[in-house]
């Protein structure tokens, strides 16, 4: 039977967990062969709410609402990502390691909305990127259990809406494994490189303003961690219905995303996120 993790993995791959995107189907067959809601198309939806950081490198919290969609049309695997979603085109259903390739895009709305702090606010709020690119993986199914995999992930998002004009490049690891038939785990590691462009938009900080002038580069961003739980109201997770989800997650900011003004005097390098959801799957 395949136990996967549709539903509760649509969330945390919206709330920064990319890599998750290759547990979807990952798992083998169990020795009964019992027909799963994932053996041909499906969908999941839902909603969810998470509590981050107003802006990267803030220390104000803010509740932002979570749309769950994720599935497989026709032969084309829909992930969820923050403010978007990735299609992978490869539908890979092998037994063994799976690739996935495909194409990411997703909206980024860091200081674009919900500044908390006025000192901040006071420079303004940013323009909305429109980051697309290329998302490539491989998921390597039952190393510790039959129903387990270890997926690496790593996108790289260009902005093509004329705000940063930057690029973001998105590496991820994922362990997933069941605990029961009607429960999952996951923990994911990621992290974010971004070029001089990137890193200038959000972080360069211009003269005459409250806040010390500073120059932004780019280099490594940042790197966190997430752990995500989901559980079937039906104990089932291979048969769809409804899942919750919950996750937690940390993330450090790294390099002038850590030294900016915006972050080191006016915020904190450490970012926390905490997450709730429900999603159906059919």
């Amino acid at each position: 039977m395949k136990l996967l993790f549709a539903a509760t993995g649509s969330l945390a791959l919206a709330c920064a967990a990319p890599a998750m995107a290759q547990n979807v189907e990952a798992l083998p067959d169990g020795p009964d062969g019992e027909a799963t809601v994932f053996d041909g198309n499906w969908f999941s939806i839902g909603a969810g709410a998470v509590y981050s950081a107003s802006y990267d490198g803030s220390d104000d919290y803010v509740v932002s609402p979570i749309p769950i969609v994720q599935g497989k049309i026709g032969g084309v695997r829909i992930s969820p990502r923050a403010g978007g979603a990735a299609l992978d085109f490869v539908n890979d259903d092998s037994d063994g390691a799976k690739i996935s390739a495909g194409v990411a895009a997703r909206l980024n709305r860091n200081r674009a909305s919900q500044i908390e702090d006025p000192v901040v606010l006071s420079y303004g709020e940013l323009d909305t990127a429109f980051e697309v690119g290329p998302s490539v993986g491989i998921s390597l199914p039952g190393l510790l259990n039959p129903y387990d995999s270890l997926s690496f992930n790593i996108e790289t998002l260009f902005d093509v809406a004329g705000a940063h004009d930057g690029t973001l490049v998105s590496p991820g690891v994922t362990y997933f494994t069941p605990v029961s038939r009607g429960a999952a785990i996951s923990l994911s590691v990621s992290g974010s490189y971004v070029d001089d462009d990137y890193a200038d938009y959000y972080y360069s900080v211009p003269a005459g303003g409250a806040l010390p002038a500073y120059q932004a580069d780019g280099g490594w961003d940042r790197v966190g961690v997430n752990l995500l739980t989901g559980v079937d109201l039906d104990g089932n997770l291979a048969n769809g219905g409804l899942a919750l989800i919950a996750m937690g997650g940390y993330s450090r900011m790294l390099g002038d995303g850590k030294r900016t003004p915006f972050t080191s005097i006016r915020g904190d390098a450490d970012q926390w996120m905490g997450a709730l959801g429900i999603g159906y799957t059919f």
